[in-house]
């Protein structure tokens, strides 16, 4: 299929990069029979967003005490303990449909 993609236009934001994506047709810009398959994204960071939660200062203490003991900042601690929690959770959790 021989026909003329369209230039990407630069994006200045993931904000922008999305409503861009959710309104136009990708086959317009990109030829997907090219596309890598199955491609690693080695280098890509998540976005992260800051948030705030009060903890017992015994909790905090505890975090600190661990993470001191794995060599790792103690909020990095609370980060793995999140993810594997989540991971541990999304895994068990079976959907059933209610109709």
């Amino acid at each position: 299929m021989e026909s003329k993609l369209k230039p990407i236009p630069h994006l200045s934001s993931e904000e922008e990069e999305r409503e861009f994506w959710a309104t136009h047709d990708s086959t317009e810009y990109i030829d997907w029979s090219k596309a890598e398959k199955n491609p690693t994204f080695s280098h890509l960071k998540p976005s992260t967003r800051m948030v705030s939660i009060r903890l017992p200062e015994s909790l905090i203490a505890e975090l600190k005490t661990l993470a001191n003991k794995r060599d790792v900042p103690y909020q990095s601690l609370v980060k793995m303990f999140l993810a594997e929690k989540v991971k541990e959770e999304s895994t068990n959790y079976v959907y059933s449909d209610p109709s």
